[in-house]
């Protein structure tokens, strides 16, 4: 009769993904809620100071907003952006990946086709990343995943995710899969789609003149975000997991419910890192993309964001796919 019993005399180690414990005294309570509203008035504070600079741009494409609903819609959507990295455990390192990775989709559509300056979409970007990053730093500390200085006990595979080669062979590694699902959109689809679907788009030639170096160029800070994102946290895991696999005899008994929940959710805890944060991104990147899109930019048809969202997400699965097979080698 097989035993029910497992050997984790170094469990502590395999919960390396989970939440990091805050140094913030505030009751737990209330540190969701001050996330919020430090984040959305920081947001508020830098775009008012940044009108000067690039409200203009964003006014000529912009969507009016005529009622408190589609404002409102747009504000509890970044406090549900913000609730997904704080209840899913992630330190400000990872929502600021995953806010990138998710905020720049409409950023770049409106660069490339709109004629928006680069330096519009910068600073919008900055300020979201920013904004996102630096409250959640005060409330959390980085995770061991993205601590270098953390103790060998905890900290994740060192040699493997801070070896210089590794770190940019990876980021070319997720930049190229984003710029090859771009491009080839670029070439056999997107422009006919945008015709159908955008109205009021001003400038398709970047579709048919951009060349793929040129496209991979553009968007290597999506490569180091899913970097980040996605292998970091799944090497931490495989480290752990090995930890666990080479632990000394001692056992626990393992209940039905854990029973059942390996059963259904039965592989290795870097394949299942690698399945939810690639899953998490997906649908993070995928409807930001498509909310922003239809919501703010005007003309655009629904249709014709979620064709623009599903370029994203397919190039999100890919990489995710990919990384989970480098993992393997």
């Amino acid at each position: 009769m097989p035993s029910n019993k497992l050997p984790v005399s170094n469990a502590r180690t395999a919960l390396d993904r989970a939440a990091p414990d805050s140094t913030s005294r505030l009751p737990n309570y209330l540190r969701f809620p001050l996330l919020v509203t430090l984040s959305l008035t920081a947001s508020s504070l830098s775009y008012s100071l940044a009108s000067e600079y690039i409200a203009g741009d964003f006014a000529s494409v912009s969507r009016r907003l005529n009622n408190p609903w589609e404002v409102l819609g747009l504000l509890a959507w970044r406090a549900s952006e913000l609730a997904v990295g704080w209840y899913c455990g992630y330190d400000g390192i990872d929502l600021a990946s995953l806010t990138l990775l998710s905020h720049l989709p409409p950023l770049y559509l409106l660069a490339t086709f709109y004629s928006i300056r680069p330096s519009t979409v910068i600073t919008s970007l900055i300020i979201d990343i920013l904004t996102t990053y630096i409250p959640f730093h005060l409330l959390r500390p980085l995770a061991p995943t993205h601590n270098p200085s953390a103790a060998a006990s905890t900290s994740i595979d060192r040699m493997i995710v801070d070896d210089v080669y590794v770190r940019i062979w990876t980021t070319l590694l997720a930049a190229s899969i984003y710029g090859i699902v771009i491009y080839g959109s670029y070439r056999a689809w997107l422009p006919v789609f945008l015709i159908q679907h955008f109205e009021g788009i001003k400038d398709l030639s970047q579709a048919h003149s951009l060349g793929y170096i040129a496209v991979l160029l553009g968007i290597l800070p999506v490569g180091h975000a899913a970097r980040e994102f996605i292998f970091t946290p799944s090497s931490s895991s495989r480290a752990s997991s090995l930890n666990i696999k080479d632990s000394s005899d001692k056992l626990v008994t393992v209940t039905a419910k854990q029973k059942i929940t390996r059963f259904i959710w039965g592989f290795e805890p870097r394949t299942k890192t690698v399945i939810e944060r690639t899953g998490t991104l997906i649908l993070v990147s995928g409807f930001n993309t498509w909310f922003q899109t239809f919501m703010t930019v005007e003309g655009v048809e629904s249709l014709g964001a979620a064709g623009w969202s599903g370029v994203w997400a397919t190039a999100a699965a890919l990489t995710g796919l990919m990384f989970w097979w480098v993992g393997d080698v």
